[in-house]
This record gives C-alpha cells, sequence and structure tokens, in this order.
C-alpha cells in the first residue's frame, strides 16, 4: 500500500497551525475589518491568521509525498516533546496574563525564562541573560521606539 505521509510530524504541525489560524479568524471576525486603505481593528488579526494558514499549508503540504518509508508507522503522540510545549504555552500564557499586574520588564522575564525551561541545553545563566536582554530590547523598542505607555513595573511591583 502507498503512503502519503513522508513526515507525520509535518503533516501535524501543518493541521494545528491551521487550526490555530482558523481560531483566530474566527475570533477577529467580531471586530470591524475597514480596508486596506483604512484599516479597522479586525483587519490585521486577519491577515495574520491568513498568512498563519497559508504557512500551515506549506507545513503540511511539505509533510506529503508518495512513497513514505515504510518502518514509519504514523503519529506518535507519547514522542512529541509535551513537557517543552506546556513550558512555551505556559510562558505565553503568563506573559498575557502578566503584563498588566506585573508591567513589561517582570512578565516579559518570566515568559523568556519559562520558555528557555523548554530547551534540552537548558543552563540556569543563559536562561536568565536571555531573559535580561529580552527586557532591555523590548524596553527599547516599545517603549522607548514606538512610545508605547507601558510600565515597566506594574501596580503589583509598586509601578505606575
Amino acid at each position: 500500500m502507498t503512503r502519503f505521509v513522508k513526515s507525520p510530524k509535518e503533516v501535524a504541525s501543518g493541521l494545528l497551525l491551521i487550526a490555530l489560524a482558523a481560531f483566530f479568524a474566527w475570533q477577529a471576525m467580531e471586530l470591524p475589518m475597514g480596508r486596506a486603505i483604512r484599516m479597522g481593528p479586525g483587519y490585521f488579526p486577519m491577515i495574520l491568521a491568513g498568512l498563519l494558514a497559508f504557512l500551515g499549508l506549506v507545513v503540511l503540504l511539505s509533510g506529503l509525498t508518495v512513497p513514505a518509508d515504510p518502518d514509519d508507522n504514523g503519529i506518535r503522540f507519547r514522542n512529541w516533546p509535551w513537557q517543552a510545549l506546556a513550558l512555551v504555552t505556559l510562558a505565553v500564557v503568563i506573559f498575557g496574563l502578566g503584563i498588566r499586574p506585573l508591567g513589561l520588564g517582570p512578565s516579559m522575564g518570566l515568559a523568556v525564562f519559562i520558555s528557555a525551561l523548554a530547551s534540552q541545553r537548558f543552563h540556569i545563566v543563559t536562561g536568565l541573560i536571555s531573559a535580561a536582554v529580552m527586557v532591555a530590547f523590548s524596553w527599547a523598542v516599545f517603549i522607548k521606539g514606538l512610545g508605547l505607555p507601558l510600565p515597566m513595573l506594574g501596580p503589583w511591583l509598586g509601578g505606575y
């Protein structure tokens, strides 16, 4: 029997990206779109969702071919790096929930450090340096460069 899946991981990743794009597009549908010349608040998220879906389709199609390795048994979920996936997801959630009460600096530092924990080659010094560099970079770009009104320290830490 001929198989059409060359890389089950790529197919699963492509499907996950397409599903995420569909979710974000569904969420952005409630926002006014506007036009390219006068964009509404839903325009940019919809464009990003379309790009994410396109990239997911590219990843999905790159995992399909004929014939596949006969020794490969398909997607094995037990071999996925579940701990790393959970840590990166936790980092994004902590950043999203912590940006208002903690401020940009601590929430960015925590998010970068927690996502660094997902690496198999994690070292605490490298994680701390990465967090410090990203906090400094985000301060320079978002607060100084773009002038966004984001506090470095939130009200929980004595900011504002």
